[in-house]
């Protein structure tokens, strides 16, 4: 019989409750029994990264990062320690392991390290032993010895990272939903949930809104080729696979996302000279400002507009680097739109096939909806909105481009 290695990661809703953490080490325990081997990763229980966040600022102010890594990342290791407390009553041996343990190597950065290595040596030591190792999730230590987190959905890049490191044979994430579906199915119940899609249109749809998993995750699942199979937490039903592989279906659009969590800022009266859209987006990137879409009007009378879109907890920062340019650059004055939504189509088929734009505009059009924004990618068109018309863009473009339907049944754009 073969024998196959899977890394399992399993999301805060999964292990949220003892009930929740009883029913994980059974699906892992029944795995095993089967005779596949089985590492697995977890996040730290429900609301309690959360919780940790609030207790860190009602008793600071500073929050330095060093401590705030030891203290979020506490969550993950008590998760880890329960799962692999309920798989030894199952009768399955176990072991917990901390980021550091697993072998995770990083960089200094703390609230959002980087995987320098992975030495998974322990963990593949463990699972020779017919053991199931469980790792603490998003976690490991720097070069200087101290204890790091890697961020929100830093569980799903731990799970793909040591998928890799120990060549398993599939990255499992499992999570409250049972895989990616066309758009978010909370708003248009009409969504359907895909069997495959291409780590490529994932990235886009990541970038884009959609939420899980995360986009770090499916860059390093990408870069080395490890396969990734998105299913829920409660049921054995497949979910969504997601490599290289070419997809059966050759959708022309995959997916509708969108995202409502970033503001519009203008520069208005920027003289159109070499270097000065330079000079601000050096500045802007030297404040830890990660600009998006970017848009320069055409020149009129030697000046221009130039408008981008931002994450809202950034727009603060931006303001400030931003106001500090004005004058040094020649700029008139900068103004902010926190009311904005942007709303995405993405799919491999569209580099092929022309109309997708034209489909999309005239759909957004015949419903009201005005266009602010556009930015596009070989695979990706995205629209900026009304905030307050990103849930109608959304449920139109799904309708127009048939997207509750298999690919096959389809109409022509």
């Amino acid at each position: 019989m073969v024998v196959a290695l899977y890394v399992q990661k399993f999301g805060g809703t999964s292990v949220g409750t003892p009930d929740r953490i009883r029913e994980v080490a059974d699906h892992a325990a029944r795995c095993v029994k089967r005779g596949d081997q089985v590492v697995l990763v977890v996040s730290a229980m429900g609301k309690e990264t959360d919780e940790l966040l609030r207790l860190a600022g009602d008793v600071s102010t500073s929050k330095p990062g060093r401590e705030m890594d030891m203290l979020i990342t506490g969550g993950e290791r008590k998760a880890c320690a329960l799962v692999a407390m309920a798989l030894t009553d199952l009768g399955i041996e176990s072991e917990s392991f901390t980021g550091s343990q697993a072998g995770f190597l990083t960089d200094t950065t703390h609230r959002n390290a980087k995987i320098l290595e992975v030495n998974p040596r322990r963990i593949a030591d463990a699972v020779a032993a017919g053991k199931v190792p469980v790792v603490g999730g998003s976690q490991g230590v720097s070069t200087d010895h101290d204890v790091t987190f890697f961020g929100r959905g830093g569980s799903d890049t731990t799970a793909v990272a040591l998928a890799h490191a120990l060549d398993a044979d599939a990255c499992e994430l499992y999570t409250d939903v049972p895989g990616v579906f066309t758009t978010d199915p909370r708003l248009v119940p009409e969504a359907r949930k895909m069997d495959h899609i291409s780590f490529d249109e994932l990235l886009e749809m990541t970038a884009t809104g959609c939420p899980k998993p995360a986009m770090r995750s499916v860059e390093l699942a990408r870069s080395y080729g490890v396969k990734l199979h998105v299913r829920s937490a409660f049921s054995w039903v497949p979910g969504t696979w997601v490599s290289e592989e070419p997809s059966m279906e050759n959708a022309i659009i995959s997916a509708v996302t969108h995202d409502t969590s970033e503001a519009k800022m203008t520069v208005s009266g920027v003289p159109d000279q070499p270097g000065v859209a330079a000079k601000l987006f050096r500045s802007l990137a030297d404040a830890d400002v990660n600009v998006d879409t970017i848009v320069q009007n055409v020149s009129d009378a030697g000046a221009t507009d130039i408008s981008f879109t931002l994450p809202h907890d950034q727009v603060s920062a931006a303001t400030t680097t931003v106001d500090a340019l004005v004058a040094e650059i020649g700029a008139k004055g900068v103004v902010t739109d926190t009311g904005i939504g942007r709303v995405s189509l993405t799919g491999a088929g569209m580099q092929t096939n022309p109309g997708v734009a034209a489909t999309m505009f005239e759909t957004l059009s015949t419903s009201g909806i005005n266009i602010e924004m556009i930015s596009t990618s070989a695979i990706r068109i995205s629209c900026v909105v009304r905030e307050d018309q990103a849930d109608q863009a959304v449920t139109v473009l799904h309708a127009a481009f048939e997207l509750d339907k298999a690919p096959a049944d389809r109409s022509d754009i």
